[in-house]
């Protein structure tokens, strides 16, 4: 598990307060998820990945993968490995995690 020592804030799994993603690391807060806002972070920690697949999301076909915290299993997000756009491609290798399935802890 990753350490979280010497962040300020950090965001942890809301089930089971797994450090999963530093503060720092958001690149935008203006994403959607179905239950609501999701935050795209440059990386995550303490997670693990589901398979792969193909989605049509609002930006047009990505390849992604479901995100769990490694923890407990919660589903809280998903990463980006391919975005078919080339004006998407900032997305790639980073992990959107949905607002309502992390807490924010001032460290």
């Amino acid at each position: 598990m990753a350490n979280h020592e010497g962040y300020s804030r950090i965001y942890c799994c809301f089930v089971c307060r797994n450090f999963v993603a530093r503060h720092d690391d958001i690149v935008s807060k203006s994403f959607q998820a179905h239950s609501g806002r999701a935050y795209l972070f440059s990386h995550a920690m303490n997670i693990r990945s589901g398979p792969k697949e193909d989605r049509h999301l609002l930006t047009g076909l990505h390849t992604v993968a479901d995100v769990f915290c490694d923890d407990c299993g919660e589903p809280i997000g998903w990463k980006y490995f391919k975005a078919h756009e080339p004006s998407q491609k900032y997305k790639e290798a980073k992990v959107v995690l949905e607002k309502v399935k992390i807490v924010r802890e001032d460290a």
